[in-house]
């Protein structure tokens, strides 16, 4: 049934400028193939897989080309066919440089997918549905990019009861989730099938903000009869789409700190993963592309496409139509997606979209703004979703007092949303200071 209650929410949060507009009403369009396609190793977290090819070697479309390397980790597959060229360092989002295979794409391909073991979901165990999705190399298409497979294997003593779809999508400029929605109903159904029985959850709901009622509508009307799954559309805020607050939103439970949703019996899936299980999976094929919105005010040709796995930032820009002076490129949105310091990256399976702004455009926004002291004035305080404390954090922080952050302040907890940020009147980075933070934390607890 669908359920139009747009009082479910999360406290605090904040509403920035949606900026949708210009691209939810695109059909998916599919992006063509650049002369060199870069697929990383390490595109999840978790383990990097291990290649399986060679230099010189041709490639089929959908060929597997590096096998998962243990349990918390996927295959990966070739996004055209080709010949590999070279399985060497590229640069990644982060600054470093990760193993990857260089594939040339034969210009004169059909490039259809090889098959491959089909998973039937009403045969098929939920193992054997764990370990295809695994396979399919498929994993949080949200951004998070965290193996599916091992999502749904809870810890030993938890059960799921409620498996959540998220189609949320809060973040700005992004409507990869609405247009999968409007134009994959089917697929992310079946996809629904293969979750509910893998998991062993009684009830699904389909998460949908309220600015996306069109696709709320179809997905009601395209319901099957005998799939226990409800629509329910949430008010329009941002960060409704973080895993924390659907369910808290939803459910009214509580992850608890340093938790997982399997402790309150949930489980959240991406609304496109879950399109792409029901797509891939009855087929047998890997994941070798994905569906992105690139837009922004720095592009002419914005658009949702089905971009092969391995282009470049730079390739798509060019291809997009981006504007010769831009100044700042965003993979997913400017909330919480990394800025991008190099276009010659490429464009993995966690890549929701690259939004683009000229440097005229930066300055509109931010107004040449410096960064003051704090003034204790609580706006980031009221604004966290989570209820911590940005300002004691951003303090500590400056300090290099990282046990206190994580014992007393839990910083760990912190998802990165970026809502104190933007309403600091002192325009101070806090977000990027907790990422800092974190990975500060990380390689100190690396070097114990």
């Amino acid at each position: 049934m669908l359920n139009l209650a747009r009082k479910d929410s999360f406290a605090n949060g904040i509403h920035p400028p949606e900026m949708k507009d210009e691209t939810s009403h695109l059909a998916i369009r599919r992006f063509p193939f650049a002369p060199l396609l870069i697929v990383p190793l390490s595109q999840h977290l978790g383990k990097p897989a291990s290649s399986v090819v060679r230099a010189g070697q041709e490639v089929s479309r959908g060929q597997v080309i590096a096998e998962a390397d243990g349990f918390m980790s996927v295959a990966m597959h070739a996004p055209a066919s080709g010949i590999v060229k070279k399985i060497a360092l590229a640069p990644g989002i982060g600054g470093n440089m990760i193993e990857s295979v260089y594939i040339e794409p034969h210009p004169a391909s059909s490039q259809e997918v090889e098959g491959g073991e089909a998973c039937d979901v009403e045969s098929a165990t939920a193992d054997e549905i764990i370990a295809a999705i695994q396979s399919a190399g498929i994993v949080g298409l949200g951004g998070a990019a965290f193996p599916t497979h091992v999502k749904l294997k809870p810890p030993e003593g938890k059960t799921l009861d409620t498996l959540i779809i998220n189609g949320v999508e809060c973040e700005p400029y992004l409507t990869t989730d609405h247009r999968v929605m409007l134009e994959q109903t089917a697929d992310i159904f079946n996809g629904i099938r293969y979750l509910l029985k893998a998991t062993g959850a009684g009830e699904s709901i389909i998460a949908i903000e309220a600015n996306k009622s069109d696709a709320a509508k179809k997905l009601q009307d395209e319901c099957p009869a005998d799939l226990p799954v409800s629509i329910r559309v949430c008010p329009v805020k941002y960060p409704q789409g973080a895993e924390k607050m659907v369910i808290q939103s939803l459910l009214h439970r509580e992850i608890p700190s340093g938790g997982l949703p399997a402790d309150v019996g949930a489980i959240c899936v991406n609304v496109a993963t879950t399109a792409e299980i029901g797509r891939l999976l009855p087929r047998g094929h890997g994941i070798q592309e994905r569906v992105i919105t690139i837009g922004g005010p720095g592009i002419k040709r914005k658009g949702n496409y089905r971009i092969p796995i391995g282009t470049t930032v730079r390739f798509a820009l060019d291809e997009a139509g981006a504007a010769k002076d831009i100044a700042r490129v965003f993979l997913g949105g400017p909330m919480m997606g990394p800025s991008v310091s190099n276009l010659d990256i490429p464009i993995t399976k966690g890549t929701s979209g690259i939004t683009a702004f000229t440097q005229a455009q930066i300055d509109e926004a931010t107004g040449h703004k410096h960064i003051y002291p704090c003034i204790h004035c609580a706006r980031c305080v009221e604004a966290c979703p989570l209820f911590l404390n940005p300002s004691q954090l951003g303090i500590l922080a400056k300090n290099e007092e990282y046990d206190r952050m994580v014992g007393e302040f839990h910083l760990m907890d912190c998802f990165e949303c970026g809502a104190c940020s933007y309403v600091c009147p002192s325009h101070i980075p806090l977000v990027q200071y907790f990422r800092l933070s974190k990975k500060m934390v990380r390689k100190l607890s690396a070097a114990k």
